[in-house]
């Protein structure tokens, strides 16, 4: 059976640009094949501040 865990393996809370979400999705679709994932979200406190977030998959 498969193990379709999730792992984080690291967060950073960065400064929000318009762009970042170009090299998320660059980074997901080389690597994904590594098992590695990407993501970025808006912080809830401050929408001048993303979390990105790397996982292992």
């Amino acid at each position: 059976m498969e193990n379709n865990k999730i792992e984080t393996l690291s967060t950073v809370k960065i400064q929000h640009a318009d762009d970042l979400y170009k090299i998320v999705d660059s980074l997901n679709r080389t690597l994904k094949e590594d098992d590695l994932m990407f993501g970025l979200a808006l912080d809830e406190d401050d929408n001048d501040k993303a979390i990105f977030t790397i996982y292992r998959t």
